[in-house]
């Protein structure tokens, strides 16, 4: 069941942009998995990013990544759908023309 459920299993039927925001210290999902999908999805030519954020777990804790995963939301989607995100810090986005 736990091969059927995992979305690196399912990565041939993915076609869109990705954002995938990690917590280093997640026990509930490892950062190698989050870094294995990444790869995946670079190998498909998929628009995508990693943003590993250090001292989380599953669900970030800390006010400062709390801001910066919803910020990096905001530019992400920015970019994807082509409208501007004012005073955001940029990062880069993989496979994104």
């Amino acid at each position: 069941i736990y091969k059927a459920r995992a979305p690196i299993e399912h990565v041939d039927t993915l076609d869109c942009p990705i954002l995938l925001l990690q917590g280093d210290e997640d026990k509930i999902v490892p950062p190698n998995q989050a870094e294995k999908m990444h790869e995946a999805l670079l190998k498909k030519g998929i628009p995508t990013a990693l943003r590993m954020y250090v001292g989380e777990q599953h669900g970030f804790r800390k006010a400062e990544n709390i801001e910066d995963s919803l910020d990096s939301e905001l530019y992400f989607y920015s970019k994807v759908y082509g409208f501007d995100a004012k005073g955001i810090k940029p990062f880069p986005i993989d496979n994104l023309d």
